[in-house]
């Protein structure tokens, strides 16, 4: 049981398996997913975030005394020697009047230049505030070329009366390493529930690909001889349940196969044992007549005649063996109807041929049962050829004395029916079945003394199925036997 289950986690982790190409792939997606999520974020939380800094500076700003700008006093270098105090440290302010006059503040920060604008910028700026709240504020680079955060807030000393722009500059470098830090958050905490998930997927997906597991196993005890094995169909997943029906109908036609094969097979042997039966017994019979004629018997005449004439007869009995073997394969050759059917009135084929049927019954009673006007498609010598088999075996199996043949034509179910019915001893239900196997005899001894072979019932059934006919036989012991034909109109 160990080794069986150890087996099938080895199964379960090889490179090419359907488990770990379903597992790779969902941990690819997922992780794609997860690092399109972590940019989307790093970018729109860079924004936020230097948004929120921006407000915060210019809450600032905007808290100030609207005087305060005015109190600042200019050194003789044209510096500036007091400027309004800023709560927030490492920035960098400059005051830009109207006059496009840029004045930077002392800065407690240590902080190089702040980065400076075009005068055309700041009166754009200046009208571009008057348009839209807000606050303003650019990514630009100060003269140690350190990435800051400028904001730009336009201030009055009186409403309505704007007197200059304040420009605050503050490093970036604090703000991208809290985006760092929180985008590192992301991926681990994004690794973390990649692991969990893969646990936790496991297990599921071992439980979801059951229904695979167990139409291996079963696949893996059908073989040529276990054909009737079936997959099981109701697993609750229904493209599997397609597959297992698929496949079920597959060894359904696989196991018709096969028993076709098989019983075409045994029929093969058995015609091959039957046919080789057959045409040994004249031919040992004229190689008899042959050795007494070697022999001296030539020299007698009324033993030459009688040899001659026994060989004579076993001959054509050869030869009618082989022309009807010659027939069958032909129609076997090709079993869609191969004869050029006409349609024609059956009834008066059949009148027709009633005097040789009289002569072919001898003393036994005929009676006829013909309707007229029975249209079908047929070809003529061929059904001649089936009235005259049956209407032969009805002979055959009746007495000369008491035998009594009834021929029979009527229109059924949109085609014309034929019966041949006598009063011969009939056929056993054992036998039934077999009548139309090439071959067999239900009486061997009788059909030997007429020099049947067993082959013209089988002729028969072949004529009428070209035809896209039926045909069947009912009977009972000591009371005769019917023959129906049916060909459609």
């Amino acid at each position: 049981m160990n080794a069986k289950k150890g087996f099938q986690w080895k199964q379960f982790f090889a490179p090419h398996s359907l488990k770990i190409q379903l597992l790779s792939r969902s941990l690819l997606i997922l992780g794609a997913l997860l690092v399109l999520i972590g940019l989307l974020q790093y970018v729109f939380m860079k924004e936020i975030i230097y948004k929120n800094k921006a407000t915060s500076v210019q809450s600032q700003i905007m808290s100030m005394p609207r005087d305060a700008w005015l109190q600042t006093t200019r050194t003789e270098n044209g510096g500036i020697s007091r400027a309004p105090f800023f709560f927030m440290p490492e920035t960098t302010m400059a005051f830009i009047d109207t006059s496009g006059n840029h004045t930077v503040f002392p800065s407690r920060s240590g902080n190089g230049n702040p980065p400076k604008l075009s005068t055309e910028d700041y009166l754009e700026i200046l009208n571009e505030k008057r348009r839209r709240p807000g606050p303003i504020y650019r990514i630009m680079y100060d003269d140690k070329d350190v990435e800051q955060l400028v904001v730009l807030q336009p201030v009055s000393t009186s409403p309505g009366q704007i007197n200059g722009i304040v420009q605050v500059s503050t490093m970036t470098g604090p703000l991208k390493e809290l985006l760092i830090g929180q985008m590192l958050t992301f991926l681990l905490l994004s690794l973390v529930a990649m692991v969990f998930g893969l646990l936790g997927y496991l297990p599921v997906l071992r439980k979801t690909l059951v229904p695979l597991f167990n139409m291996v196993n079963t696949a893996e005890q059908i073989n040529a001889g276990n054909l009737d094995k079936r997959f099981p169909t109701r697993q609750g997943q229904q493209e599997v349940d397609q597959l297992a029906e698929s496949f079920n109908g597959m060894l359904e036609r696989l196991e018709d196969s096969f028993k076709a094969e098989k019983e075409t097979q045994e029929q093969m042997h058995r015609f091959i044992a039957d046919a080789s039966h057959e045409l040994r017994t004249p031919l040992t019979s004229i190689h008899g007549f042959l050795e007494v004629l070697l022999r001296g018997a030539a020299n007698n005449q009324e033993q030459l005649q009688k040899s001659l004439k026994s060989m004579h007869g076993e001959s054509g009995r050869l030869n009618k063996l082989v022309n009807d073997l010659l027939m069958l394969a032909k129609l076997d050759r090709d079993r869609s109807p191969q004869f050029q059917l006409k349609e024609g009135i059956l009834d008066t084929v059949i009148r027709e041929m009633e005097p040789q049927l009289r002569i072919l019954a001898g003393t036994r009673k005929l009676t006829f049962h013909i309707e007229p006007n029975m249209k079908c498609r047929f070809v003529t010598d061929k059904m001649k050829q089936v009235v005259l088999n049956l209407f032969q075996n009805a002979v055959q199996h009746t007495e000369a004395d008491t035998g009594h043949i009834k021929v029979a034509l009527v229109s059924k179910d949109s085609g014309v029916e034929l019966s041949i019915k006598d009063n011969g001893p009939g056929i056993s239900a054992s036998h039934l079945p077999h009548v139309f196997e090439r071959f067999y005899r239900s009486d061997s001894s009788r059909a030997r003394q007429y020099g049947g072979a067993g082959l013209g019932l089988s002729i028969t059934k072949s004529i009428v199925n070209s035809h896209g006919g039926k045909i069947h036989v009912t009977s009972k012991d000591g009371e005769g036997c019917t023959f129906y034909v049916w060909i459609p109109q």
